[in-house]
């Protein structure tokens, strides 16, 4: 079980990990969450109706990860399509986006904090490196949080197809991006292995 997601029996999974392995995660897992930000106004609401309607942002972030983790609903390549097409697919992505990244923020939030807990519950019980049992619920909430991490990673290192994933495997050891990369791999190697479970 090192290493990797194992099916339970009555449904989810369990990891065994260590100390090192539980803070990496953890942290890139907070970190996941600075870069989401807080909800809507920056604060929790009293009125769940108001956050309902609460209109989102109409423009794409800033930021190269939260573009790939927020990405338009409506790209066109550019190159085929002409300007009032292009503006047309900008004006349907703007619309889309302001009803719905919110919601795609908030459930982001919502699965990296699901891994949080989850490790500080086992942090809590004394246990340095322990197997970790998630529920099947709890194991979606990872599954998606460890692809937002995948694609955070994977975007800071300029990752975009096949081709760029294997010449991280041959970095050499000074490069600066190794841990990054090796952190990259090992997220990869977790995600898979939890989805064999989640498919069983």
């Amino acid at each position: 079980m090192p290493g990797q997601f194992e099916a339970i029996p009555g449904g989810g999974a369990a990891v065994a990990l260590d100390e090192v392995e539980i803070s990496i995660i953890r942290s890139l897992a907070v970190q996941l969450l600075e870069l989401i930000g807080p909800g809507p106004g920056g604060e929790v609401s009293d009125d769940p109706l108001a956050e309902l309607f609460a209109e989102g942002p109409s423009e794409p972030p800033a930021d190269p990860v939260m573009r790939r983790l927020l990405p338009d609903a409506y790209g066109g390549s550019g190159s085929e399509d002409s300007a009032g097409d292009a503006d047309e697919l900008r004006a349907y992505s703007a619309e889309f986006r302001r009803f719905t990244e919110n919601d795609l923020r908030a459930k982001k939030r919502d699965d990296a904090l699901a891994v949080v807990r989850s490790l500080d519950s086992m942090a809590a019980s004394g246990e340095g490196g322990a197997v970790l049992k998630l529920s099947v619920e709890e194991s979606q909430q990872w599954l998606a949080a460890l692809n937002d991490l995948r694609l955070a990673i994977g975007t800071r290192l300029e990752v975009s197809d096949e081709d760029d994933a294997d010449v991280l495997y041959r970095l050499p050891d000074s490069d600066p991006r190794k841990p990054m990369v090796m952190a990259y791999l090992w997220l990869g190697g977790l995600q898979e292995t939890l989805v064999g479970t989640l498919l069983d």
